[in-house]
């Protein structure tokens, strides 16, 4: 079993018999035992410190390579582009679609399409580092449920906002931004806060400036929606406690409920995308 944990107020590697980071001088509780032994998850292939990351990352990258044989089929797209409605097909974000026909399941399906190489290939490359930092301090519970409700609220803003065809997994991971800005803003009184909550802003400021690029259709909206979402829940949920405290079992629990709505959501995607297409 690895004796390394993150300390959640400065995110130096310390031991799990550490009261006190040595670090920061922050005092931190007992580890939240949510990780897998390495050898346990298809012997070590899918690292432990990463685990749901990874999911989410696979996840992603298959539904990119399935949109992309199905636009090539029809002709209209190529790997590194995937045409408009083969991305509606499998289930991208659309007012018209959500409000009139009540699609709403579209607000989670949106989160794991990309329209193009560039597109997943820079959310990956965000994910696979924000992700972890978020699974390590936060807990593999906590992640999916910030995850999922970030995407929700980050698209249903989008829908309120713009009745254009919107996807990406870009509001989860600014739910994940936001985790970290409230870990931040939780330990404003410790210098190692101040650095994180600073560094994390500038990232959210970074991603928005880069939205209002003509040219680039960046969904902003998506990204505030999933942005707040995910601070609130962070600032309220806290970091996890002892694994057996009646508080974790409830975010296990909530987080076991947003993968079958999740997977519920992809079976609706799945039949009407059986009969839209035939």
């Amino acid at each position: 079993m690895d004796q390394r944990r993150m300390c959640p107020n400065c995110r130096a590697f310390i031991t799990t018999h550490d009261k006190v980071c040595p670090y920061c001088n922050e005092r931190v509780g007992p580890r939240a035992v949510e990780r897998r032994d390495p050898g346990a998850i298809l012997g070590g292939f899918i690292p432990h410190a990463r685990f749901v990351t990874m999911i989410i990352l696979t996840i992603n990258v298959g539904l990119y390579l399935a949109t992309v044989v199905f636009s090539q089929r029809n002709g209209q797209g190529s790997f590194f582009s995937v045409d408009g409605q083969t991305l509606f097909a499998f289930g991208a974000k659309l007012r018209a679609a959500i409000i009139n026909y009540g699609q709403w399941w579209r607000l989670v399906t949106a989160g794991f399409l990309h329209g193009g190489l560039m597109h997943i290939g820079m959310n990956s490359w965000v994910l696979f580092d924000l992700g972890a930092q978020v699974e390590d301090v936060y807990g593999a519970s906590r992640l999916i449920v910030l995850y999922f409700l970030a995407t929700v609220f980050g698209f249903l803003l989008s829908t309120f906002w713009t009745a254009a065809l919107s996807l990406g997994a870009s509001a989860g991971i600014m739910g994940l931004l936001g985790a970290m800005i409230a870990l931040g803003v939780r330990n404003r009184h410790s210098s190692a806060g101040v650095a994180m909550r600073g560094m994390y802003v500038r990232w959210a400021v970074y991603i928005f400036i880069f939205g209002l690029l003509p040219g680039l259709n960046i969904d902003n909206a998506a990204h505030l929606g999933g942005l707040a979402a995910g601070f609130c829940i962070a600032y309220l949920a806290g970091t996890p406690r002892i694994e057996t405290a009646w508080s974790e079992r409830l975010w296990r629990g909530a987080a076991a409920a947003c993968v079958l709505i999740t997977a519920a959501c992809f079976l609706k995607m799945y039949l009407w995308f059986s009969t839209a297409t035939q």
